[in-house]
C-alpha cells in the first residue's frame, strides 16, 4: 500500500525538476486561481442554503459538476484495475465527505472563520509529510491564530460549527493525498470525473431528505450550476493538474492562504466584517503558511545537485 503522502519526486510530473523554481511557477498559479474560484463559489453557496439548506446545496454542487465533467471529459471505464477504482472510491467519499461537512460549517459559523479551522488538515498533513522542526514552528504559529479566532475556547463560535469545519479539514487533507494519486494514475481530469460522479451519488439521498423538490427550482439549479462550476469544475481541475507536479505537502500548505480568500469572499458577497482579532488570526495562518512555504522550497532547491 502506498504510503500517506507521495513523496516529492512521485508527485512531480514526467520532465518536471522537483527543485527547480522556474516549473513551480505554473502549479503555484494553478493553485492560487483555484482558492479563488472555489472560496467565491462558496460564498454563492451560502446565498443558495436559504433555498436549498447544506446538504441540498452540496448535492446540487457535486451532481451538476459530475453532470459537467462526464460531458467534457468522456472518462473511460475500462482497462484500469482494482487499485485504480480504489483510489476512485476513496477521492469520491472525501470529496463528499469535505463538502458535507464544510457546508455544515459554513450555515452555523462565518466563512473566514470556518476555511481558517478547516485548513487546519492541510497544514497538519505537510507538517507530518516533511517531519521537519522548522515545519512544526510554523503549525504552532497557525495554531496560535485558531486559537484567536476561537477566542480562547470557541466561545463566540457555535461549537458545532467549529467542529464541522475541523472535521471537514480532515476530509480536506485525505482529498489532497487521493487527489494525487488518482491524477497520476488517470489521464487529463478522468479521474476527477468518475470521483466526482461517485461523490454526487453519496450525497444524492442526504440532499433529497432534506431539500425534496426545491432541488428542482430553476432559478435554484442556476445557481447550482454557478456553485458547482466555481467550486467544484474548476477548482479541482486545476489542483488535480497542479498535483502532477507540485508535491503534496507544498500544496498542503499553500492551501492555508484560503482562509484569507475566503474572508474577503464573505466581506464582498456576504457583507461578513472581520473583527481586528479575526483579522490578526488570520495572519498568523497566512504568515505560517508562507514561512512553510519558503522552508519548503529552501529545502527543495539544496537538494538539488
Amino acid at each position: 500500500m502506498a504510503p500517506a503522502v507521495a513523496p516529492a519526486a512521485a508527485a512531480v510530473g514526467p520532465g518536471a525538476s522537483p527543485g527547480a523554481p522556474g516549473p513551480r511557477l505554473g502549479p503555484v498559479a494553478l493553485v492560487v486561481t483555484g482558492g479563488l474560484s472555489v472560496q467565491f463559489g462558496s460564498a454563492v453557496a451560502v446565498l443558495l442554503m436559504p433555498r436549498a439548506g447544506a446538504l441540498g446545496v452540496v448535492t446540487l454542487r457535486l451532481v451538476l459538476a459530475a453532470a459537467v465533467l462526464l460531458i467534457v471529459c468522456r472518462p473511460k471505464v475500462r482497462g484500469y484495475g482494482r487499485a485504480d477504482w480504489g483510489t476512485i472510491v476513496a477521492f469520491g467519499a472525501a470529496m463528499a465527505g469535505m463538502n458535507i461537512l464544510f457546508y455544515q460549517a459554513a450555515d452555523r459559523i462565518p466563512l473566514g472563520a470556518a476555511v481558517t479551522l478547516e485548513v487546519l488538515g492541510p497544514l497538519i498533513l505537510s507538517v507530518v509529510a516533511s517531519r521537519r522542526l522548522m515545519n512544526l514552528l510554523w503549525a504552532g504559529l497557525a495554531l496560535g491564530g485558531v486559537v484567536l479566532l476561537g477566542g480562547g475556547g470557541f466561545d463566540r463560535l457555535d461549537p458545532l460549527g467549529a467542529a464541522f469545519a475541523l472535521a471537514a479539514g480532515a476530509m480536506w487533507a485525505t482529498y489532497i493525498v487521493f487527489s494525487a494519486r488518482t491524477g497520476r494514475r488517470f489521464p487529463q481530469a478522468d479521474g476527477l470525473a468518475l470521483a466526482m460522479a461517485f461523490g454526487a451519488v453519496l450525497s444524492l439521498p442526504l440532499g433529497i431528505a432534506e431539500a425534496g423538490d426545491k432541488l428542482l427550482v430553476p432559478s435554484t439549479i442556476g445557481l447550482g450550476l454557478a456553485v458547482a462550476l466555481m467550486s467544484s469544475v474548476l477548482p479541482y481541475t486545476l489542483e488535480l493538474l497542479a498535483l502532477r507536479r507540485l508535491p503534496a505537502p507544498t500544496f498542503a500548505i499553500l492551501m492555508s492562504l484560503e482562509p484569507a480568500i475566503a474572508a474577503a469572499a464573505g466581506f464582498l458577497v456576504l457583507s461578513q466584517a472581520l473583527s481586528a482579532t479575526d483579522a490578526l488570526a488570520i495572519a498568523l495562518v497566512i504568515g505560517a503558511s508562507m514561512g512553510a512555504v519558503r522552508t519548503q522550497s529552501r529545502r527543495a532547491r539544496a537538494e538539488v545537485p
